[in-house]
């Protein structure tokens, strides 16, 4: 059966210095690169031709979203909301460590490169469970159409809840940064500039 939910437009934060690095933020933060800031105007792009005034708009409370908020948001008179349940998954004993270094300590959960599954072994984090759920809490609060603006694999996670599909699945969602996913009734369409 499929999901009830609103229309949402998901937006991952822009490129922030440590994702340029491959350091892991989790509950952390950096800011965001030149090229970041590019990429959250970018979006905001992408949302004024959605008619992005329509929209509630609702963010993770960590830095690097917040500023791609309001980046996208520019010259919009509309209140940004903050909810905790949009944060990036906590990592544990991995936040603030390259990949690297993690795939050194664990190269048994690399072997897939294309899998991300590693998320979920995270000594001391909350796990993919743990995510699912504070998703699934925010989207059951959510009662209009809006733009979400989170992270990585909050993004991914969601969006499987929003198209009705297990969460073991979020690795094969699209990721990137700069880019702006659209999921009502059940499906899922990336939007860009030309789109």
């Amino acid at each position: 059966m499929m999901p009830d939910f609103p229309e949402v437009l998901v937006l991952r934060h822009g490129e922030t210095e440590w994702n340029r690095l491959d350091r892991l933020q989790g509950a952390l933060d950096s800011p965001l690169t030149a090229d970041g800031r590019a990429q959250a105007a970018t979006q905001g792009k992408i949302l004024q031709l959605m008619g992005r005034n329509r929209y509630d708009w609702v963010c993770s409370p960590q830095g690097r979203a917040a500023t791609t908020a309001k980046i996208a948001s520019a010259d919009l008179d509309v209140p940004i909301l903050t909810d905790d349940r949009l944060a990036e998954i906590t990592l544990g004993d991995w936040t603030g460590k390259l990949r690297s270094e993690i795939q050194a300590e664990a190269p048994q959960l690399f072997y897939d490169s294309d899998d991300m599954i590693w998320y979920d072994h995270a000594p001391g984090g909350e796990g993919l469970d743990g995510l699912e759920r504070r998703v699934r809490d925010f989207l059951s609060d959510l009662a209009a159409p809006a733009v979400i603006v989170t992270h990585g694999i909050t993004s991914r996670v969601m969006r499987c809840v929003l198209m009705g599909l297990p969460t073991s699945l979020f690795h094969i969602q699209p990721g990137g940064q700069g880019v702006v996913y659209r999921v009502r009734n059940g499906e899922q369409q990336q939007l860009s500039l030309g789109a």
